[in-house]
């Protein structure tokens, strides 16, 4: 088969090599073997790639954790599912490995590319919004980088969930987009300061829920328009600036600060993942959430999806389909 491999760690257009004749994985006690249809690009990819992830598999590996595929044997052959990909034999190539028991049934309302992003972002926003921020109807919820992947996730969720909804991006073309999301106040971070913003339109009383995958001064900025009894998810640092926070500010102004790793939930109480992804075909089969593809491309150009992806280039969603 086709498949990308890491043969070193480094920086995804320097060291990705493109092998034709990759052996077919071979899947393991409780494994699915799964032709994959489409492949997610998604920022911990990058990571994986430069060594800085929490998971570092073995080199060579190939990259890719989340897609659509079709099961390729056994009593469930031909099935669509969706899921995460277990590296090292990841979605970048044909074939690819996933855990039996995380391998979820695709929506039929959406198509592979977009069935392929509706795993890990929006279940790290279903439970950002609602197991930890425990987001309420008629709540303002602001969130950064509100065109990106995990961030237009955010956005359809919390419109779903009766929230108003604040989003925050850089740039005119991504301000389109979230717009076409449904947020109902877009701030150009590029063209005005968001944290005057927010006051503005909430009466000066702030945003009831942060959704922060940025971190720095996107965090920083957050924490100057919170609301009375409002809290603040910390979802990732796109931004590449780690904040120190200073909790005698969350003390003065009684706000909270909420810690997000989703992928904890796969282990500490998978049950909750798998009702969040029936909650998000029921969603997805109402048309209320459908995943910002806004590119496709061919298995050949995942090293510079994956690059653009890491610097934040991209509008919603990019998708491999081998």
């Amino acid at each position: 088969m086709r498949a990308w491999q890491t043969p070193e760690l480094g920086e995804p257009e320097d060291v990705l090599r493109l092998v034709d004749d990759a052996p077919v994985p071979v899947p393991g006690p409780g494994q699915l073997l799964v032709k994959v249809r489409a492949a997610a690009v998604n920022f911990p990819d990058a990571l994986m790639i430069r060594g800085h992830y929490q998971v570092r598999p073995p080199l060579p590996f190939t990259p890719g954790v989340e897609l659509c595929g079709e099961i390729a044997s056994g009593d469930r052959a031909g099935t669509r599912v969706l899921g995460t990909a277990v590296v090292p034999a990841g979605a970048f190539a044909e074939y690819a490995l996933m855990d039996a028991a995380g391998a979820f049934p695709a929506p039929d309302a959406l198509d592979d590319a977009e069935a392929a992003a509706l795993h890990i972002g929006y279940q790290t926003a279903w439970f950002g919004l609602h197991r930890r921020a425990a987001l309420r109807p008629g709540e303002t919820l602001l969130v950064h980088a509100a065109a990106g992947g995990v961030g237009s996730a955010a956005a359809q969720l919390g419109k779903a969930a009766g929230a108003t909804v604040i989003g925050v991006v850089g740039g005119p073309e991504k301000a389109e987009a979230a717009r076409a999301l449904g947020a109902d106040l877009v701030i150009d971070r590029h063209a005005e300061d968001f944290v005057a913003a927010v006051k503005a339109a909430t009466g000066g009383r702030g945003a009831d829920v942060v959704f922060d995958p940025v971190g720095g001064d996107a965090y920083t900025g957050s924490t100057k328009c919170i609301a009375f009894e409002g809290r603040i998810l910390v979802v990732g640092f796109a931004g590449g600036q780690i904040p120190a926070p200073g909790l005698n500010h969350a003390l003065v102004k009684n706000y909270a600060i909420l810690g997000l790793h989703w992928g904890l939930y796969n282990t500490h109480d998978p049950d909750a993942v798998a009702r969040c992804h029936r909650d998000l075909t029921d969603l997805a089969t109402k048309g209320t959430v459908k995943p910002l593809v806004s590119e496709r491309l061919p298995l050949t150009a995942a090293p510079a999806a994956i690059a653009r992806v890491a610097a934040g280039r991209t509008t919603g969603r990019v998708v491999i389909t081998p």
